[in-house]
């Protein structure tokens, strides 16, 4: 039986979805550097990978090779999810963790406290989740109505509107309870892999999913909910995020959030932009 101390043990697999700042990123990755991390980047297909190509020159960083079209709130960001867990699958490593990041994240405790946090609670999943119909009312209509949020074509809306309108209300297969919150988590590696294969396993779930909004949100929880699994849910993400601006985009933090950032038993924040303050990443490579 392994010790919690094997650190032989513990790798995890940092899988990094971005489109914003090569430079942001790097210094994200050399804030994680360890011996027991790789990072893996997926670059939105709607930009070059060229400005990126640089950071191949750390180590334990690959790109994602198969990259998605990633749609804000669409099923996109979920297709480009699922082909990072399958590559990372693919490379025949072994990895105990799958932690989905940002390019606009940033770690607010070191590599060592993560890792360590991770030895600690290992068999656990850690990702945000309420009831859809129990507490996060607001989200019912993301699933009861259609969404074409992951197409562009003219008259959208207009069809979007119109469909809804003389159609039922929608209702999501397989008898699932829907669960979501918040689009990132730390996995183990069969627990990503179990969501990626009963999703595209069951091909009128993976359609319904299509057409809903901010899927992102609720695929990994709604499965992981209904699934043999749900015991070793943690309902915590242990990211810090701050909704006060209202509205459905965080706000960007600054050096006003210091002392919250300090005092958050979080691993992670966000959000950060291109703009950020480098003094403010400074002060967080010192918690």
């Amino acid at each position: 039986m392994r010790s919690r101390m094997d650190t032989n043990y513990m790798k995890v697999a940092h899988i990094i979805l971005t489109y914003t700042n090569p430079q942001l990123t790097e210094r994200l990755i050399k804030r994680l550097s360890h011996n027991k991390f790789d990072f893996y980047i997926h670059v939105d297909k709607k930009y070059s990978l060229e400005p990126y190509l640089y950071l191949q020159q750390y180590p334990n960083v690959y790109f994602i090779k198969d990259r998605e079209d990633v749609r804000w709130a669409g099923y996109n960001t979920i297709k480009a999810t699922f082909k990072c867990i399958k590559e990372v699958a693919a490379t025949g490593k072994t990895y105990q963790y799958l932690n989905f990041i940002s390019g606009q994240d940033y770690p607010i405790k070191s590599a060592e406290y993560i890792l360590d946090f991770l030895e600690r609670n290992n068999g656990k999943q850690f990702l945000e989740y309420q009831s859809f119909e129990e507490e996060w009312h607001e989200a019912i209509p993301r699933i009861t109505k259609y969404h074409f949020t992951n197409y562009k074509f003219k008259g959208q809306y207009f069809l979007e509107r119109w469909i809804n309108r003389i159609l039922p209300p929608r209702r999501i297969p397989n008898d699932l309870k829907p669960y979501g919150k918040s689009m990132f988590w730390m996995l183990q590696i069969e627990k990503a892999l179990y969501v990626v294969d009963y999703v595209e396993s069951n091909p009128h779930l993976r359609r319904f999913f299509n057409f809903t909004w901010g899927s992102d949100e609720f695929v990994f929880q709604t499965i992981l909910m209904n699934s043999p699994y749900k015991d070793e849910l943690v309902n915590n993400d242990y990211r810090y995020i701050d909704w006060s601006a209202g509205g459905s985009h965080p706000k960007v933090l600054g050096m006003e959030d210091v002392e919250k950032l300090k005092a958050s038993d979080d691993l992670f924040a966000r959000k950060f932009s291109v703009n950020t303050d480098e003094r403010l990443l400074d002060i967080l490579d010192t918690f």
